[in-house]
């Protein structure tokens, strides 16, 4: 089975993101994820038994912690293969995300690299698939649209692999 972990962007800028992403796609074409506006707390991982054991951890942690706040605050790249909304964490998000980074790293299963542990780039993508022969039109289209919002790490949410997309499987709330 394949799963990925993330925080979903809820509210306006998860709106914002989810709207702008099917723009981009409807104009040029540009891909992104199958799954809804969020930045990535574990990346796919691939696990052929039962999940009970991080679904145990992540209720746990999900009972003693509390959301905490970060903004997104305009635009950035990876070369020009992604376009994404740059998350700027709060040191209070930063360390709540940390401390799951910890918590999660016990499950044998589960190993974190550069792109998905501690240090990795907070962001949401907006177009990350055949992107390079337009980037530079889409990212000269993106400007014109305001990208500042408040939000909240207030869940930790794993989707699964089924019948070529992400499913939700189970969501904990902050």
């Amino acid at each position: 089975m394949r799963y990925v972990i993330v925080c979903v962007i809820k509210g306006k800028a998860g709106d914002f993101n989810n709207n702008l992403r099917k723009e981009l796609f409807n104009k040029f074409k540009a891909k992104s994820s199958k799954l809804p506006a969020h930045f990535t707390i574990k990346a796919p991982f691939e696990h052929d038994k039962g999940i009970s054991d991080l679904i145990k951890v992540l209720e746990d942690f999900s009972e003693n912690e509390k959301g905490e706040v970060f903004k997104i605050d305009g635009y950035d790249h990876f070369d020009d293969r992604v376009i994404y909304m740059k998350v700027a964490m709060s040191d209070e998000a930063k360390n709540l995300h940390d401390k799951l980074i910890d918590t999660i790293s016990k499950i044998p299963y589960i190993e974190f690299d550069k792109n998905d542990g501690k240090d990795k780039t907070f962001h949401v993508t907006l177009a990350s698939k055949k992107l390079k022969s337009i980037f530079s039109k889409v990212w000269e289209y993106i400007q014109k649209y305001p990208c500042e919002f408040n939000c909240s790490f207030n869940n930790v949410t794993i989707y699964k692999w089924e019948e070529g997309t992400w499913k939700v499987y189970r969501e904990f709330t902050l």
